[in-house]
């Protein structure tokens, strides 16, 4: 799932952005930050995405930031989180990508031969 928002977007309004997409009550989430090929501690509600380290800095649009969902399971334990990509980001807009700079500097003109 990729989305968009902002840092002060607290963890249960993440949740919410979640559940509406995937119908998954906010109650039998947990969220995690994926950093270091492994998963960090359970996110709390009550925080901010910027509480949690998860900025404009830290997720780009051209480099996301990865954040685990565990289900709660039928015994009412949650599910441990594991990284399953299930789709590619898209590919990014021409304006995004670095540009190569094509640009050749050519030596002042001499002042005494103009």
């Amino acid at each position: 799932i990729f989305t968009d928002t902002k840092d002060s977007t607290t963890v249960l309004e993440l949740k919410n952005i979640i559940h509406g997409i995937t119908s998954q009550d906010v109650e039998d989430q947990q969220l995690f930050v994926f950093k270091d090929n492994e998963f960090q501690e359970p996110l709390e509600d009550n925080k901010t995405l910027s509480d949690c380290g998860i900025t404009a800095v830290t997720a780009k649009a051209q480099a996301p930031l990865t954040i685990g969902v565990a289900h709660r399971q039928d015994d009412g334990t949650f599910e441990q989180p594991s990284f399953d990509p299930y789709s590619l980001p898209p590919d990014l807009p021409d304006v995004m990508r670095p540009q190569e700079s094509n640009v050749q500097l050519q030596p002042p003109a001499d002042p005494q031969c103009a």
